[in-house]
């Protein structure tokens, strides 16, 4: 019984990923303590650019693609505005956007797609329920089914599918990497970054998520932020700054922290990747590696503290280690600060 166990278990088993990835080296760049004891360890990869984009800090193969999920949005966002889209400010953030699902974002969903005379159904993001917990337990305790527009990627959907209409491009086959949509949107990644995208993956709302390095997606931010206000670029910026709440939404981290810094733009991503950008041209991107979420904030605030913002960061605080109900140790950095340029 033992080997027809095994045996079954063996012809499951997925192939392994080689031990030799990049990623796998990564350091150590959080820590979480109990009771004064080191309990677990994050691994990271961190990268500053300068005003320049050239690389000014590094931790870890900043160099090795990633794919930066929704931390890609305000580049998606940007390759919609080079093609036509010409969305009041609060709605192209919401373009950019991983939304709580809040009414506000739902109302704004909406607006996009009434622009564009589209409707609700044509919307192919996955179906969802908002991530606001309030409003997620609402929609269970009314028995609401899940929805696209509910999904935080849904001002994203919208607004390609009202780029594709201006454009006289297929709505149907918006998803599609070959579209000229998503082929616009990889040519402004490689342009931004400077860098190739270097694989194309799905999304996990459906839509291709392409990778670049962490590196690469830093520069890229930083030349959002630093950007004119009436390019194309700026306009993206200034959306961002100008609705953080439409970006994010209530008690989202990433909307408070534009709110603290003047200039500051940033996108969260899932698999714990954040990108930030100054106004002085600066980039900053980060991934913890095991896709840990709760690293990624105490991470982030190092490294900006490192880049000299001095403005209050109370919005990236770790969240409290618990023990029966109360706090009992820190989530906090480890390294971040410590590195010297091209580390």
């Amino acid at each position: 019984m033992t080997t027809a166990v095994g045996t079954r278990l063996n012809a499951v088993t997925p192939p392994q990923l080689s031990s030799e990835h990049p990623l796998h080296s990564a350091p150590v760049v959080a820590q979480v303590e109990r009771s004064g004891f080191v309990e677990s360890v994050h691994h990271g990869v961190v990268a500053v650019t300068a005003a320049d984009g050239g690389l000014e800090l590094s931790i870890g193969p900043v160099g090795v693609p990633i794919f930066p999920r929704s931390s890609n949005k305000p580049l998606q966002a940007l390759a919609m505005v080079r093609n036509g889209l010409d969305l009041p400010d609060h709605l192209l953030a919401l373009a950019c956007a991983s939304h709580n699902g809040e009414e506000l974002h739902l109302a704004g969903v909406r607006e996009i797609l009434a622009t564009a005379g589209l409707l609700e159904d044509d919307l192919q993001n996955t179906p969802d329920r908002p991530l606001h917990e309030p409003d997620r337990e609402r929609w269970i305790a009314e028995g609401l089914p899940a929805r696209s527009i509910a999904q935080n990627c849904s001002g994203k959907h919208a607004a390609m599918l009202a780029t594709c209409v201006l454009n006289d491009w297929d709505t149907v086959t918006y998803r599609d990497p070959q579209h000229p949509l998503q082929v616009a949107m990889a040519d402004t990644l490689a342009e931004l970054s400077g860098e190739t995208v270097a694989a194309t993956g799905v999304d996990g709302c459906g839509a291709p998520v392409m990778a670049i390095s962490t590196a690469g997606l830093a520069k890229a931010f930083g030349r959002l932020a630093a950007a004119g206000e009436e390019t194309p670029e700026g306009r993206v910026a200034r959306a961002v700054r100008q609705h953080p709440e439409y970006l994010g939404g209530t008690g989202r981290d990433v909307t408070d922290l534009i709110r603290a810094v003047p200039g500051l733009i940033a996108k969260d991503g899932a698999e714990a990747v954040y990108a930030i950008g100054l106004a002085d041209g600066r980039g900053l991107a980060l991934k913890i590696t095991d896709g840990n979420q709760r690293a990624r904030t105490v991470v982030a605030r190092a490294a900006l503290q490192m880049m000299g913002v001095t403005e209050d960061l109370t919005a990236l605080d770790a969240k409290a280690v618990l023990g029966h109900g109360e706090p009992v140790g820190t989530i906090s950095a480890v390294g971040v600060g410590d590195v010297g340029p091209g580390a």
